[in-house]
């Protein structure tokens, strides 16, 4: 036993990069929300970037440790503590045999509704398609396909040597991915942006946007202005990517996310990028989006920029592991 659940909170995962490659077998990739804070906190352990990890939706859990470990909060700023003493996020904690580790607070402005507790080694779950992501609509990997309950015992992984070193180590404020609240969700022109009118596609990108009570993980369906089809919203159904943004016959927006399902017959105006998909999954019910039209080499630059602040922070590690003592 490595950790055992006393309190489970909300819906907490067990979530590694993805299940890649089955798409065409029904079987969506699944992942994180917020793939960024999950691989900068595995970084900062020195773990693999698809060493499994827990997802955290809007506050996290109660766990008891079985062994001695490091571990890591990212994503939006929850209040934790080990053994009753509150410590920071996004810094690197041991924990020792028998201590208790709790993730209690709600998420501060703007930082979001998810978080992501990485551990030294990452967590133990089969592999399931090659993943061990969670996939609670299947009931496939993680933690027996399904959220974590109290009770449940899980194992880690065992961590790549002298990851003891890394005790201490925090990522700045920076290197962080940008929460703000005023920040657009950048997107590219969907594959049937032709079956929009001209009206329909100038409101998208223009006009404000609620985020709903009915967001998941499959999906965000947004309240405003009505986007207006030219051609009606049926296509013949083809495949559907992360952040697709599809807009059935009532015209409100829907984007797709990491549980989102292969295939779609709506028409899609926009695939919202891939660093804005993690923006708009920290966005919790009432808050207002705005859309930005961007080119691929916009979207592509995005990315680039994070993996050098990646680069950045695994360079800080190393440089802090080798610090003299």
């Amino acid at each position: 036993m490595s950790f055992r659940v006393e309190k489970p909170g909300i819906f907490t995962l067990v979530q590694d990069l993805g299940r890649w490659g089955h798409q065409s077998r029904g079987v969506p990739v699944s992942s994180p929300m917020d793939q960024f804070s999950l691989r900068m906190g595995n970084v900062m352990l020195g773990n693999a970037q698809n060493d499994a990890a827990l997802e955290m939706t809007l506050f996290g859990l109660e766990i008891v440790f079985g062994r001695e470990c490091c571990v890591v909060l990212t994503g939006a700023d929850l209040a934790m503590s080990i053994d009753g003493i509150c410590v920071p996020s996004w810094t690197v904690h041991r924990v020792e045999r028998g201590s208790r580790l709790a993730v209690t607070g709600f998420p501060k402005r703007p930082d979001g509704c998810r978080s992501y507790l990485c551990f030294s080694g990452g967590i133990d779950v089969p592999l399931v398609m090659g993943s061990r992501s969670t996939y609670t609509r299947g009931k496939i990997g993680g933690y027996k396909g399904r959220a974590l309950r109290a009770g449940d015992v899980a194992g880690l992984c065992e961590p790549r040597p002298l990851w003891r070193l890394s005790e201490g180590f925090a990522c700045t404020s920076e290197l962080r991915p940008d929460s703000r609240d005023d920040e657009f969700i950048c997107a590219l022109d969907g594959p049937q942006i032709d079956a929009f009118t001209d009206a329909g596609i100038k409101i998208f990108f223009n006009e404000p946007y609620t985020v709903t009570n009915e967001m998941d993980r499959m999906g965000y369906r947004l309240d405003g202005p009505i986007i207006e089809h030219a051609s009606g919203p049926d296509v013949v159904s083809d495949g559907i990517v992360h952040g697709a943004v599809q807009v059935p016959g009532e015209g409100k927006p829907i984007v797709l996310m990491a549980d989102r399902q292969t295939t779609g017959g709506y028409a899609k105006i926009a695939a919202v990028s891939t660093w804005s998909v993690a923006t708009l999954a920290r966005k919790t019910p009432g808050d207002t989006v705005r859309f930005k039209r961007i080119s691929e080499k916009e979207a592509a630059a995005q990315l680039f920029a994070f993996e050098e602040n990646l680069r950045r922070l695994d360079d800080m590690r190393a440089a802090y592991r080798s610090r003299p003592r």
